[in-house]
């Protein structure tokens, strides 16, 4: 059964989630919401036992390392962000060639606004493994919130290149692109959908940057064909950050902002779009102190 509520208005619920304006804008005719993802008993299992292991005598140091590592990755799926960075940098203390850490350490301070020192940390582990991919995607999204979007693009187009028919790779390295040429992006966006484009629901997206889709048309697909709650909160994570990108994109701050807030209110805290959501709203909160 899927679990979802579907709210006729939006109105009364853009109230909470939209921040103050004299008026705020209806973001859809019908909001798709999720129960909000909880933290699991496995996850809570995970953090136990490897807190027991933590203990274990005569541990190597790499041992420890790997160890830490594990448990930052559980306290990042759970959303405990301080205690996350603080394992990752355990894991660095006990193994300083360890490009796993390097590479989640470079996401947190990213989060945190500390580009040149995420920079570094990127800069670190592509040295240790030169064919780590995901630290090309990261650097770039760093480089995108540092405002370097042409180094960005560049990033983001390498992490396209391993896999072309990935939408999500694709939207990345359209963000970039478009604050460089936006004609060119938008003239490759529409290439790349016509080369790569399939029925998988996530192209949806894609077809609202180019114009052939709606908000509206790609929510009810998901609610539609999503099989459960936890595959209907990570697909509304990642399309919500995607449509408030957009209405970005259309001078619509205040729908971008509703989205970002209900890409928060899925709990999908290890998924990217979850991570710069709160990013993006803070840069909001930064740009309204200034306009003060």
């Amino acid at each position: 059964m899927k679990h979802r509520f579907l709210l006729s208005s939006a109105i009364s619920l853009l109230g909470l989630l939209v921040t103050a304006c004299s008026a705020p804008q209806v973001v859809t005719p019908t909001l798709i919401l999720p129960v909000p993802m909880q933290v699991s008993y496995e996850s809570e299992l995970s953090l136990a036992r490897l807190g027991q292991m933590l203990n274990y005598p005569d541990l190597t140091a790499e041992q420890r390392a790997e160890l830490f590592f594990q448990r930052g990755v559980v306290f990042d799926r759970v959303g405990l962000r301080a205690m996350a960075r603080l394992d990752f940098n355990r894991a660095l203390r006990d193994k300083p060639d360890f490009a796993d850490a390097y590479n989640l350490n470079g996401v947190y301070l990213t989060q945190n606004q500390e580009f040149d020192e995420a920079y570094e940390a990127f800069d670190s582990a592509l040295e240790l493994a030169p064919d780590y991919h995901y630290a090309h995607l990261n650097r770039g999204i760093a480089l995108y919130y540092g405002g370097r979007p042409t180094l960005a693009a560049r990033d983001l187009k390498t992490f396209l290149d391993e896999d072309p028919s990935d939408p999500y790779r694709l939207l990345w390295w359209y963000l970039a692109l478009e604050q460089v040429d936006t004609d060119e992006a938008q003239r490759l966006l529409s290439t790349h959908l016509a080369q790569y484009g399939n029925d998988e629901w996530a192209w949806d997206i894609v077809k609202v940057y180019l114009g052939q889709s709606t908000d509206e048309a790609l929510l009810n697909r998901i609610s539609n064909e999503s099989q459960d709650n936890q595959e209907l909160a990570e697909r509304l994570c990642e399309a919500y950050f995607y449509l408030a990108k957009q209405a970005q994109r259309n001078d619509q701050p205040e729908q971008a902002a509703a989205y970002f807030k209900l890409t928060l209110a899925t709990n999908i805290h290890d998924f990217v779009e979850h991570r710069y959501a709160l990013l993006e709203l803070d840069l909001v909160g930064e740009q309204a102190m200034l306009r003060r």
